[in-house]
């Protein structure tokens, strides 16, 4: 079972920053680049480029699995089957051991490429998987989150992926922590601090959007414009 559980410089640094974010007006800024099923052909290319083919053999299982979910009407098949494939094909570890930084959101063709990453990472490519099978950015929500592993007295942080089956109803929570798909309310663990997505940010679990996750969080807005440079369009 692979955590999000950041050496405890990172994880206060990381606390910090969610207890000073702060949510301004809502400003009307979209997602910079369209998350749809796009060519595949700059994707492979991309990837070929940054980590020769065993990258691009990475990026080919992911595309097999994406034409098999294409024919399901299901969204809870694929909610499960891209929740597993990127638990199973990505090992947790620190940025600062991947990028020598730390703090790096990568994108999905990075995390593949390397084979590695953190709770953000996961995330990231699991939500923009799903864009891509269709689901709209009205089901879908990064959320940033302080989870209390085991015993541990001290939360750390941590994000997840949250699915809305509708409207203003209980999320599904895709993890790298919990391997299995559960309802929030089940997620005891868990205790929400923000969440965004193209649309806007929204503090804890309000339902009406406060900010623009584009001026908030300026690792979301390079994360989505290497994207577009790699060939998610």
């Amino acid at each position: 079972m692979r955590h999000c559980d950041p050496p405890n410089p990172a994880r206060r640094r990381c606390l910090a920053v969610l207890a000073a974010l702060g949510v301004g007006g809502w400003l009307g800024s979209r997602l910079p680049i369209a998350l749809g099923s796009g060519g595949n052909d700059q994707l492979i290319a991309s990837m070929r480029r940054l980590y020769g083919e065993q990258g691009v053999a990475k990026l080919q299982q992911w595309m097999q699995l994406e034409a098999q979910l294409r024919s399901h009407s299901d969204n809870a098949t694929k909610l499960r089957e891209i929740n597993d494939f990127f638990n199973r094909h990505v090992l947790w570890t620190d940025d600062i051991e991947i990028k020598g930084v730390e703090d790096y959101w990568m994108t999905p063709l990075e995390t593949l490429g390397e084979g590695r990453g953190d709770c953000e990472d996961y995330t990231i490519a699991k939500y923009v998987a799903l864009r891509r099978l269709g689901i709209g950015d009205d089901r879908l929500r990064l959320i940033y989150v302080r989870a209390r592993l085991g015993r541990s007295s001290e939360p750390i942080a941590h994000m997840v992926l949250g699915y809305f089956p509708a409207p203003n109803t209980e999320p599904l929570i895709l993890d790298n922590i919990v391997g299995s798909i559960q309802p929030a309310a089940r997620r005891t663990d868990l205790f929400p601090v923000f969440s965004f997505n193209s649309e806007g940010l929204w503090a804890g679990g309000s339902s009406q959007s406060r900010a623009d996750p584009l001026a908030r969080l300026s690792r979301w807005r390079s994360v989505l414009e290497r994207m577009r440079q790699q060939g998610f369009d």
